[in-house]
């Protein structure tokens, strides 16, 4: 009786404590299209086979230095297979009005020549369909907590791990995770 209640007991909790995330990937990164900050059509599917940095950036955010390691980041790996992608984002009501005031901050202070994308959502109903899909597939862990959280996606285009805004573009855990990954 009681090895059949613990039997019973351990699967529950291991149905309750597994990932909230689906995985089931109907789709992957490279599926979807986004808006460059330039008002461009960017189709993911360019950047198949490469690891991608997913960032929620914003002008005004005490994290807003980051760019300048992710700029380091993006300069030492776009050769690699390796791409950064910055998704200006007033979803924490710190980023600029538009997207000319974002680009000539970041070419002014901190000359970004990674790509960027137009500003979005990144948490919410009216989030990008990118963060969307990174929630349905990842769980709560990819819903960004502030501004320049970082989604690593590996070159099958699905999500590898997901980083808080206080992981520097330089960490040691980030940097070793993209050298696995693009090896």
């Amino acid at each position: 009786m009681f090895n059949t209640n613990c039997k019973i007991l351990f699967i529950i909790l291991m149905i309750f404590f597994s990932s909230s995330a689906n995985s089931k990937y109907e789709k992957v990164f490279y599926d979807f299209s986004i808006k460059s900050i330039s008002g461009d059509t960017i189709n993911l599917s360019k950047y198949r086979n490469n690891a991608i940095l997913l960032v929620n950036v914003a002008s005004y955010c005490g994290f807003t230095n980051q760019y300048t390691g992710l700029q380091e980041l993006w300069d030492e790996y776009k050769e690699q297979n390796f791409v950064i992608l910055g998704v200006p984002s007033n979803s924490f009501n710190q980023e600029k009005d538009n997207e000319n005031e974002i680009k000539k901050f970041c070419d002014v202070n901190f000359n970004i020549t990674f790509p960027m994308t137009s500003i979005y959502n990144v948490k919410g109903d009216n989030a990008h369909e990118i963060y969307k899909w990174a929630k349905e597939n990842h769980g709560k862990s990819a819903i960004p907590k502030w501004n320049f959280y970082k989604i690593l996606i590996n070159k099958e285009g699905k999500i590898e791990e997901t980083y808080s805004s206080f992981t520097k573009p330089s960490s040691n855990k980030l940097r070793s995770k993209i050298n696995t990954l693009i090896k």
